[in-house]
């Protein structure tokens, strides 16, 4: 299974403990869905300009229990269209998690990763070696919790959807 590739800048940090997603675009806005709506309110109430900043292939890091409160898919399809291709936190919520992860996001458990990293940091990720390497700091790497099976799957085919039909498809050339 061929993860995507992650190599980016540490494009914000969200430290604090339950950190709601709806934030990043805002309450009012979570019934939007046009995508460039998402985006020209995204992180504006942390720094109006965060999207003449980011650039394709940054990463987010995040406190413990990142994605808390309902699982709104809004604020991280707004990254998604601004070039965030990752999460890495010290924990996630587990509805965040799942639904994310189903989507074919990345998101990578990494305890300690607050400490280790700063605003516009180097990143890669070694999914091989399960670590976090953070390239502006030589020499700091971090292990981060391996990914079950199914989970590794949906990233490398990109979502639920299109993983279950490449396993039902399998399953029918089995047969």
């Amino acid at each position: 299974m061929k993860l995507p590739a992650l190599h980016g800048r540490v494009a914000w940090i969200f430290a604090d403990e339950n950190y709601d997603i709806d934030l990043i675009i805002g309450i009012k806005n979570i019934k939007l869905s046009n995508l460039e709506e998402l985006a020209a309110v995204t992180m504006t109430s942390y720094e109006p300009d965060f999207r003449q900043h980011v650039r394709p292939g940054d990463l987010l890091v995040g406190g413990p229990n990142f994605g808390y409160g309902h699982p709104h898919y809004p604020a991280m399809k707004a990254m998604r269209h601004l070039g965030i291709s990752g999460v890495i936190a010290e924990s996630f919520s587990p509805g965040f998690f799942r639904g994310e992860i189903s989507m074919g996001f990345p998101l990578m458990t990494c305890p300690g990763i607050l400490q280790a990293v700063s605003r516009w940091d180097e990143l890669s990720v070694d999914w091989d070696a399960h670590t976090v390497n953070n390239l502006s700091r030589p020499g700091t790497a971090l292990p981060f919790e391996p990914l079950a099976t199914a989970d590794r799957g949906m990233l490398a085919a990109g979502g639920f959807i299109p993983y279950l039909k490449a396993r039902l498809a399998a399953t029918a050339g089995n047969s």
